[in-house]
């Protein structure tokens, strides 16, 4: 995939260009005198959602400005599934909190009132007792 249809994924999830902060830098590891003097590292930086990306596996710098494009399309992705999953949850326990109780939970707490109110039937009264 090129950066074009990289960006136009960014664009459908709702990021906008100025949204975003590239910067390139120098990168780490294995490479020798390339690494060195190539700034082929890429760091990508999302400031609404403080997502900050750095990719360097590759010794090419397009080939590291796609990866890390993919790395930020794939954690908005995995926040935007969170959200969804989390509103979801919002929903069935709202749902769950407000239905009726079976018929059969019903019986039984009336039975369990009734059972109470003739254990105190029977203590008496207090002044009974004196």
């Amino acid at each position: 995939m090129g950066l074009k249809e990289l960006d136009q994924r960014l664009a459908d999830l709702g990021v906008r260009p100025e949204d975003l902060v590239e910067r390139f830098t120098h990168a780490r590891g294995p490479g020798g005198q390339h690494v060195n003097k190539a700034s082929t590292a890429v760091q990508l930086s999302h400031i609404p959602s403080g997502i900050e990306i750095r990719a360097e596996d590759e010794r090419s710098q397009l080939r590291n400005r796609i990866a890390a494009r993919e790395l930020l399309i794939a954690r908005l992705e995995g926040l935007a599934a969170e959200k969804a999953a989390a509103e979801q949850d919002e929903r069935e326990r709202k749902r769950r909190r407000s239905r009726r109780p079976p018929a059969g939970v019903r019986r039984k707490r009336v039975a369990d009132k009734r059972q109470r109110g003739e254990v105190k039937r029977r203590r008496g009264s207090v002044r009974e007792g004196e």
